[in-house]
């Protein structure tokens, strides 16, 4: 069985030189130049001065080097303009930024280039409905004459000219390309190809992970690139290796078939100089049971360093052995360069949702500090085997909180009688780090599914070596794990067990949406009728999205069942914003709608997914082929992921944390954004629960600006982590923030679209009548 340590291939030389991008000057093209006088200004060369990838540039550091916003002036800064969504919808999107235009998703799930200078709309490609949340990518020609606008859009890519906002046809097929196409599965039956992040250009190549869906028979998380030009695929990377693949044996034969996940659902992060790319990838599914694939499933949960031309293998290092709690690395690893042992490193630093860091050589792969191989708990599941040993860092300490007891619970929030029941019901649950689910009573984990650090949640100075981390305590608690046996011939999902949408409701959705539907972890659900048609619902929840997990289990009476029930009981008034009506041509200069015409192949995909909701009922889900040499019983822990009790432990709930990588030390640490109900009861430094989906911004003149989803945005000194302005949002945030500069001005942007809950989550502010709708929030000096 190979190593579990970092591999580097003996015969692998560094052979790639560095490319920049040169940039020629062009007469004006059919669209006006605003701010430029008529000419085009000519192109960036350096990544951290422009803003036009996401996360900023390749190395996805979020630092930007400018010089006019400075810790003595930040406090000065003023909203310069806005620009209203239009709509109720919550964008996690990150503006990008070309010469003076900007694009922004908004009205509808649109494309919006505006006027960086002013925020008046250029043009609008409206109606992207299942365009990836978080992002798109900009490419040029060398020449400019060809700018595009690459996007992910209901498991396609597209392209869009971005000077004029049209879709390309000549990308791809007819202007697609299909996601679902070799996967080494039925196209027919991948219902979740893309992902939520955009990915990363390099070259001429656009660097592509997926989000899978994490149940059983998700379809594998191979890493592909494609080009930019004519949408071929480049090559692909198998992140659960074929027979004769290196890691093979490290999974039952043919896994390959019937597992899915070890996907990068995050961010991609790219050394343009030695085009090396990196790759944090997640758990194999299912994520609490692996007896399916026992072994230590390289390459789930590595950081996987990739030569960015070709996809060669350079190495790797596996962070966690055959993962049953959720623990995918989907962060941006960070590049710095570092003094380490008197010698001078470029190094890459990769933080996880288990709240560990570790720091490796980037181009050998080896750990700066020794990683140890230490015991833990081993799994009572039947058929289960837990791998015996997990890796801990020996010198870097965490940055998140590994354990809770009944001693650390919420002192706001909780009642004395509920204080009383929970800390009785922790006591007896299965508590620690790395400790499996179990049979016979319930589990706790912290840092949980969605706790630690995410997508969004790392930044970098990279010629200092100091490495921001935003990181949430967000315990997980497990029911007991369930049994499911498969189906017996004579069943299908079609007879499964009858139940009415108010039960299908509490079981399935209730934890994260609450019992009155108005939110809790996830967003309302009251006028869900106004936004989705059925068919539209049944993708969703069949498929997932995001952080919501897939529920295929669901066949499509029960599916039926349930949107009756949201529907016939929900009211568009009660969230505050009227509903806009759905695909409607919003006011603007819109120069297209709808993308590139895809109705033949959508209706083939709601058809395969009837299809597979059918092969068997309750929660077995689509069967193992075949030929596979598994159990066919599965395990399951009861529904809602373990997300439904953030408020059960102490403040503070979100963090800073800023670590010194050339002495491996944590630099300082702060609680990030302010709780209001916790304010009423006296709480101070709390943090925000729930604050996932944020991000951070690192200048050169020792700022740190972060979003907090308590309304405001803020900048700390990057020395010490003192507050020095705290900027006022209409709503709340999710996303990347954004800076840019134009003409000697700098700007910084962030997505307001977020309703404001507070405290336990059953409880919102009280918006004004009519509540705020979302904006685009740009800051500048006076």
């Amino acid at each position: 069985m190979p190593s579990f340590k970092s591999f580097v291939s003996d015969n692998y030389r560094l052979v790639f030189g560095y490319a920049l991008l040169v940039a020629v000057v062009i007469g004006c093209h059919s669209l006006p130049r605003q701010g430029t006088s008529g000419k085009e200004k000519k192109s960036g060369t350096d990544p951290h001065k422009t803003w036009r990838d996401f996360g900023g540039g390749p190395d996805q550091s979020k630092y930007f080097v400018q010089d006019e916003i400075t810790k003595s002036n930040v406090n000065q800064l003023k909203v310069a303009w806005t620009y209203s969504t239009a709509d109720e919808n919550v964008y996690q999107f990150n503006p990008l930024i070309v010469d003076n235009i900007m694009y922004v998703l908004a009205k509808g799930n649109s494309l919006v280039a505006l006027d960086a200078a002013s925020g008046k709309e250029i043009w609008i490609h409206a109606n992207l409905q299942g365009i990836a949340p978080r992002g798109i990518n900009y490419w040029e020609s060398k020449d400019r004459k060809d700018r595009r606008l690459i996007f992910q859009m209901n498991n396609y890519l597209q392209a869009i000219d971005a000077l004029t906002g049209k879709s390309i046809l000549n990308f791809g097929d007819n202007g697609l390309v299909d996601l679902r196409q070799g996967l080494g599965r039925d196209p027919l039956t991948v219902t979740r190809a893309q992902s939520g992040t955009p990915g990363k250009i390099f070259e001429n190549l656009l660097l592509l992970g997926s989000s899978t869906g994490e149940n059983y028979m998700s379809s594998p998380g191979d890493v592909r690139a494609y080009d930019v030009v004519t949408g071929k695929l480049a090559w692909t990377f198998h992140t659960i290796p074929h027979p004769g693949e290196y890691g093979y044996d490290t999974w039952p034969k043919d896994a390959y078939k019937y597992i899915g996940g070890v996907n990068t659902w995050g961010e991609i992060s790219v050394d343009a100089e030695r085009g090396i790319a990196y790759y944090p990838l997640g758990s194999p599914t299912y994520d609490y049971y692996g007896g399916d694939r026992i072994g230590s499933n390289l390459y789930g949960n590595s950081i996987l360093a990739l030569d960015a031309r070709t996809g060669k293998r350079i190495w790797h290092y596996q962070l966690v052995h055959h993962d049953l709690w959720d623990y995918d690395l989907s962060a941006a690893p960070q590049l710095v360069t570092v003094n380490h042992d008197g010698k001078k490193i470029d190094a890459v630093a990769v933080a996880g949702k288990n709240g560990f860091m570790f720091v490796f050589d980037r181009v050998n792969g080896k750990p700066l500090w020794p990683i140890e191989e230490r015991p833990v708990p081993a799994s009572t599941v039947p058929g289960e085997q837990a791998w015996p040993t997990q890796p801990f860092p020996t010198v870097i300490p965490p940055f998140g909180r590994q354990d809770m007891t009944s001693k650390d619970l919420n002192q706001y929030f909780l009642k004395p009688r509920e204080r009383a029941e929970w800390a009785k019901r922790i006591d007896s649950m299965g508590t620690g780090l790395y400790t499996p689910v179990s049979m016979t009573r319930e589990t706790l984990s912290i840092p949980g599914a969605v706790g630690g650090a995410s997508w969004g949640s790392t930044a970098a100075n990279p010629e200092k070596g100091i490495v921001y981390v935003r990181s949430i305590d967000w315990p997980s608690v497990y029911g007991k794990v369930e049994k499911r046996d498969p189906p017996k011939d004579d069943e299908s999902g079609e007879n499964a067990v009858a139940a009415n949408g108010q039960s299908i409701y509490a079981t399935n959705c209730q934890a994260c949406h609450g019992a009155d539907r108005k939110g809790a972890v996830g967003p309302q659900l009251l006028d869900i009728a106004s936004k989705l048609n059925f068919e539209k619902f049944q993708q969703l929840v069949f498929s997932g999205k995001g952080e919501m997990p897939a529920f295929p289990h669901l066949d499509e009476g029960t599916m039926r069942r349930l949107y009756r029930f949201m529907s016939e009981t929900g009211d568009a008034r009660a969230g505050g914003r009227p509903a806009p009506a759905k695909n409607q041509t919003p006011e603007g200069p819109v120069v297209a709608s709808g993308g590139v015409p895809k109705g033949q192949e959508l209706r083939e995909l709601t058809a395969a997914m009837r299809n597979a909701s059918r092969q068997g009922p309750n929660s077995y889900g689509v069967p193992y082929p075949d030929d596979a040499k598994v159990s066919a019983t599965r395990y399951f822990i009861p529904p809602g992921w373990g997300l439904g009790y953030p408020f059960l432990i102490s403040p503070p709930w979100s963090s800073i944390i800023a670590y010194d990588m050339n002495k491996g030390t944590i630099k300082w640490k702060i609680p990030i954004g302010q709780d209001l109900q916790a304010t009423e009861e006296g709480g101070k430094n709390t943090g925000v629960l729930r604050s996932q989906r944020n991000g951070m911004i690192v200048t050169s003149t020792g700022l740190v600006f972060c979003t907090a989803k308590d309304g405001k945005i803020y900048a700390f000194d990057a020395d010490n982590g003192k507050e020095l302005w705290a900027g006022q949002l209409p709503t709340g945030t999710q996303g990347l923030p954004s800076m840019y500069e134009l003409n000697g001005k700098h700007y910084l942007v962030v997505s307001a679209t977020v309703p404001l809950v507070w405290g336990r989550g059953d409880e919102k502010t009280k918006p004004e009548k009519p509540a705020p709708q979302g904006r685009y929030v740009v800051f500048a000096l006076p």
